[in-house]
């Protein structure tokens, strides 16, 4: 397995390289939706509007030699607008079926928040189940559907709250904020090269894992050892968040059987064939605390969900 592991490693970095010909910067971010990919999860990317989250997704696309797809949600966005429906043929005289841009691989859900409930209803299925009902009818959207949804934290005029069972489909939170001076001047300079305002410009990503890739990396993520303790740490950590007072909805089971899968993707990624309670801290963040509800108290003295999981995993024993 220590081959393999090396391997797996090295793919990594590839990808990511790669990645890094269009993508300055976002090393971290980038890796967690890898991370997201490979574990079958989904993705809420938030920050605000000229960070590169849609340009992430498509490079991810293109790097993995995954169909991309992408739905721009309004307020006036139906169900069928996304999944498709059934139109009238009047050459063969009978219904046939117009699918929807949720057929696809990887499905960026832009400004996933400004749709109404109804519309985020049609991604609960596909996100869960990994297919959509037409008609009474279920079609399935393969093994590699993946949502990737992005959000504004910061303009809310016009624009809906996802509902707390939505929050706890996806696996990851991904918070993209703005790049380091370094970084800019190098985005800067590489606008200097080429006038285009094109995000992707004349470059071209070559993809880097195949889906026969995927497929057997997803076979050797279920060989990473994950040790008792470490799986009593998750579960004390998942019910701490219960029982805090600076708490009102804590962490459900879901979070901590995406916890625990993230925490193993971490690991294999990391080239290691066992999880520790450092994968366990590593991916806290971003899995838990988009699914966390807070004190009204705890909002008033300016504290976010980081803060709060951070205090709460303080008074945790870890595991040696």
């Amino acid at each position: 397995m220590e081959r393999e592991l090396q391997e797996i490693g090295a793919l990594k970095d590839a990808v990511l390289a790669e990645a890094a010909r269009v993508i300055v910067g976002q090393q971290e971010a980038m890796e967690s939706l890898l991370i997201a990919f490979l574990a079958q999860g989904h993705v809420l990317l938030e920050g605000v509007p000229g960070t590169a989250k849609t340009l992430m997704v498509r490079s991810l696309s293109a790097v993995l030699g995954l169909q991309f797809g992408r739905i721009q949600f309004t307020p006036d966005l139906m169900p069928s607008d996304i999944v498709g429906t059934h139109v009238f043929d009047l050459q063969s005289g009978s219904f046939r079926l117009t699918r929807g841009p949720i057929f696809t691989e990887l499905l960026l859900a832009d400004e996933i928040n400004r749709a109404p409930a109804k519309a985020q209803s049609a991604l609960l299925e596909a996100m869960q189940e990994r297919q959509v009902s037409i008609d009474g009818q279920a079609h399935p959207l393969g093994e590699f559907f993946t949502v990737f949804a992005t959000q504004n934290p910061v303009e809310h005029e016009g624009t809906y709250p996802l509902p707390e069972a939505q929050l706890d489909r996806f696996l990851l939170k991904v918070r993209v904020g703005y790049p380091s001076a370094e970084e800019e001047d190098a985005v800067l300079s590489r606008v200097s090269a080429d006038a285009s305002t094109s995000e992707l410009g004349h470059t071209a990503l070559k993809p880097i894992l195949t889906k026969q890739h995927v497929a057997g990396v997803r076979v050797l993520a279920s060989r990473v050892v994950v040790d008792d303790p470490v799986r009593r740490y998750v579960r004390d950590l998942m019910r701490a968040t219960r029982t805090t007072p600076m708490v009102l909805l804590g962490a459900g089971p879901r979070a901590g059987v995406h916890l625990l899968v993230a925490a193993r993707w971490a690991a294999l990624l990391s080239g290691r064939g066992f999880v520790t309670p450092d994968d366990v801290q590593r991916m806290l963040h971003p899995v838990v605390c988009h699914r966390l509800v807070l004190a009204p108290e705890v909002e008033l003295d300016g504290l976010g969900a980081e803060e709060v999981i951070d205090r709460v995993a303080s008074g945790v024993d870890v595991p040696r």
